[in-house]
């Protein structure tokens, strides 16, 4: 599964209105379930914070990853949230931050789940992705810059 996948226009949400951590994962948990009519609303929001509680997953400068598992999902999903005015995160750096990709995962499937962390965190390592990603005015927009660099990144390998 490529991030572009996982992170589809449909799953980007630009113009965050949450404040803090929990707000965002409410935010991005209601949308994924609307967008999905689905009702895991309260197992994913526990898989979130429960990973959370291990160590914060805001972990670079304007960019948090929260993830989690639950088999009230079926398969991998991302929803990608993007904040204009940042938000409190309790990151490590004590920065707010600006990017927040969410990822959803069954039990099942931990080895994807890793093999996309990483593939994210080598994407987070370019400056311009996020510079790019923050940019966004509108969902299309940010799934264009996530194809574009994963396609950079993949002609690399």
């Amino acid at each position: 599964m490529f991030l572009y996948e996982l992170f589809p226009p449909e799953l980007i949400k630009v113009g965050l209105e949450a404040e803090d951590k929990d707000e965002v994962f409410e935010e991005l948990v209601d949308y994924f379930c609307q967008v999905y009519r689905s009702g895991a609303r309260e197992e994913m929001l526990e898989a979130l914070r429960v990973r959370e509680m291990k160590m914060s997953t805001g972990i670079r400068k304007g960019i948090a990853v929260p993830h989690g598992q639950t088999n009230a999902v079926e398969r991998i999903y991302g929803v990608l949230g993007i904040s204009k005015q940042g938000i409190e995160y309790d990151a490590l750096d004590g920065e707010p931050v600006y990017l927040v990709f969410m990822i959803v995962t069954p039990h099942k499937d931990s080895e994807k789940h890793l093999r996309l962390l990483k593939r994210l965190a080598q994407l987070l390592d370019n400056g311009d992705f996020f510079r790019d990603l923050v940019a966004q005015k509108d969902a299309q927009g940010a799934s264009g810059v996530i194809k574009k660099y994963e396609d950079m990144l993949l002609a690399l390998d």
